[in-house]
């Protein structure tokens, strides 16, 4: 299929580098709509904890993905990416842009290349990888991979060990790439004028921003908002939100709320070190520093300048 002449914008990155309000105003400039790529903001329930964007942000542009499902609700990477491309389906009927926009690199992804059939599996094979593994260290697998499907290795981090013996497993019972397995899945990349665009800052400034926007959080209400939550049966996937398990533990009595938002920041720090890994591995982002002095209005600029100014800016 060819590529489709419609554009669709993806603004990536961290927890708290501002993608949010950069993409809120990028959207004022260009009529986009934003297609949130979080996998917690989903949840009715859950505002503070979640950091949505402001009511301000939400009624000055139309936002779609945001507030869908009960925290009761399971809510997966395939369940999203059918959701977000009827919604990027929409937005481009009414001749704007869908501006793609969050921190999970697993929604992304799905989105982008779709779900792949999973190929052949072997307990016994893949417990014999991982011990030539630990035998020869982690090269070793990558660079068997690298021999036997280097399309594939160059997707993969090094140090990836389970997806690198997932690719090698495929390989070595199918004598066939598991990139050519890939090639029959269905997500948009190729069909549509796509542009990624991933914001980063210096490590210690964004540990600060996470510390700053936790403190925010507790002002703001956190530990009511998650104890109003003590009726309902979180589903797996709400239960990983940052926050709950942090602030029960609090409510419980195992310690104080002091160490409660200690616990909170360190774990978004964690997050977004995981996160930014991720990012990294992902060959197609065009990638934005983020200096001290810049101001969200700059930052739209320089993000309007990567993808093309002609191509989005309209009259």
């Amino acid at each position: 299929m060819g590529v489709n002449s419609q554009k669709i914008i993806f603004i990536v990155g961290p927890t708290a580098v501002g993608k949010s309000e950069t993409a809120c105003l990028l959207a004022q400039r260009m009529q986009g709509e934003i297609v949130s790529c979080d996998s917690m903001q989903v949840y009715k329930e859950i505002n503070i904890a979640t950091n949505k964007p402001s009511d301000e942000m939400l009624r000055a542009v139309p936002h779609h993905l945001i507030n869908i499902v009960s925290v009761r609700d399971e809510f997966d990477a395939a369940r999203f990416a059918a959701l977000a491309m009827e919604a990027i389906q929409a937005v481009h009927a009414r001749r704007h842009i869908p501006i793609v926009v969050g921190g999970s690199g697993l929604y992304m992804q799905i989105l982008l290349d779709g779900i792949f059939p999973d190929g052949p599996k072997n307990s016994l094979l893949r417990e014999g990888l991982k011990a030539e593994a630990q035998m020869h260290g982690p090269h070793y697998l990558y660079d068997r991979l690298k021999k036997a499907d280097p399309k594939t290795a160059d997707k993969i981090h090094p140090r990836d060990l389970r997806r690198v013996i997932r690719a090698l497993e495929v390989w070595i019972l199918r004598r066939q790439p598991i990139s050519s397995l890939q090639k029959n899945r269905e997500g948009i990349w190729g069909k549509y004028d796509i542009k990624i665009v991933a914001l980063s800052m210096e490590r210690q400034r964004l540990h600060e921003r996470i510390n700053e926007r936790v403190d925010k959080m507790f002002c703001d209400g956190i530990v009511q908002e998650i104890n109003g939550l003590g009726h309902l049966t979180l589903s797996l996937t709400a239960e990983r939100i940052i926050g709950i398990r942090e602030i029960r533990g609090y409510l419980n009595g195992e310690y104080d709320e002091n160490q409660a938002r200690h616990l909170i920041k360190l774990n978004t720090r964690r997050f977004a070190k995981r996160q930014l890994t991720w990012f990294r591995r992902e060959k197609r982002l065009q990638w934005i520093m983020i200096e001290k002095n810049d101001t969200v209005a700059g930052v739209a600029e320089r993000i309007i300048a990567v993808i093309g100014r002609d191509d989005v800016l309209r009259e």
